[in-house]
């Protein structure tokens, strides 16, 4: 199975790569960058072929791939700066990312007939409420303009493939890249009191584990949308920092606020992130790790 996969300098490319020449299948990564540009670790996704590729150059898009022609797309490349997304000079710019960019893959992916994944955010919904998200919950009303281009994403692939798996995960951290909870443990180095929101609720994703899991559902055909976040309950951020700073044995008091008292983001976030994941074990697929197992590994292989 050769398998391309876009955003291979952002945390979760990088560690899919990685998953993929763990279990012995080709790979091929692809960035917007002249040269691959993530951690230097060592590792299988610094070896790897990789190709620069502008998602938003249609042609681009068309002429690697088919050039490639692999038998799966994982589309990890992104848009994710969810407050300049909000800027009005970068509205066209998120759009062409997630939205054309992701267009173009799929076209491109149905002409080579390749299987597509698709990763996608809690962000598609409008956060209100306390019951969890389902996978198949028609997404109205996204928050954000982040939101709103992922979504247009998600819509872009559905229509195009019928060979495709859709995505959705939250509270992303990993090795390759900037996260929550690196960046709590650089704040908490300096500072031994962090305002961290308490009212907004979901749960972590870890990437080495979520990496696992698409190259598990890419050797089937189980298609569809899926939840794909750690297990082990919902929580907030403050939890979330809480547990990173207990884990890495730093005493940073952790002050609860609102969203409203903590201010400071030009985005709305949902408040309410918590998605189902059943679906997963109804397709037979192994559940990501509970989120405090994920977080314990993560900190000690970042030797945060």
């Amino acid at each position: 199975m050769k398998v391309f996969v876009t955003g291979v300098c952002g945390q979760l490319g990088h560690d899919v790569v990685n998953e993929l020449n763990r279990r012995g299948y080709q790979s091929v990564g692809s960035d917007i960058q002249a040269v691959y540009s993530g951690i230097a670790d060592g590792s299988a996704v610094t070896k790897t072929p990789y190709v620069q590729l502008d998602i938003t150059d249609k042609d681009a898009v068309g002429k690697v791939i088919a050039e490639i022609h692999p038998d799966v797309v994982v589309h990890c490349a992104a848009w994710t700066a969810v407050d300049a997304a909000e800027d009005e000079e970068n509205k066209a710019k998120v759009d062409a990312i997630n939205h054309l960019g992701t267009q173009y893959i799929a076209e491109a992916a149905k002409a080579v007939d390749a299987k597509m994944v698709y990763i996608s955010t809690d962000y598609v919904f409008d956060g209100q409420g306390e019951r969890p998200w389902m996978p198949d919950d028609k997404c109205y009303a996204p928050l954000s303009v982040y939101g709103q281009s992922k979504l247009d994403g998600e819509l872009a692939v559905s229509g195009i493939l019928e060979k495709y798996f859709i995505v959705r995960i939250a509270w992303v951290f990993g090795m390759n890249g900037k996260n929550f909870i690196k960046t709590m443990i650089n704040v908490g180095k300096t500072h031994d009191t962090v305002r961290v929101v308490n009212d907004q609720i979901g749960t972590p994703t870890y990437t080495l584990d979520l990496a696992r899991l698409l190259v598990d559902m890419i050797e089937t055909d189980k298609y569809g949308y899926y939840h794909a976040t750690n297990d082990g309950g919902y929580i907030s951020w403050a939890d979330l920092a809480e547990e990173s700073y207990r884990i890495a044995g730093m005493d940073v008091k952790v002050v609860r606020v609102t969203t409203e008292e903590y201010g400071l983001t030009k985005a709305a976030r949902p408040a309410n992130s918590r998605m189902d994941k059943s679906k997963l074990v109804e397709a037979g697929f192994t559940p990501l790790p509970d989120w405090k197992d994920a977080v314990q590994r993560y900190i000690k292989e970042a030797q945060l």
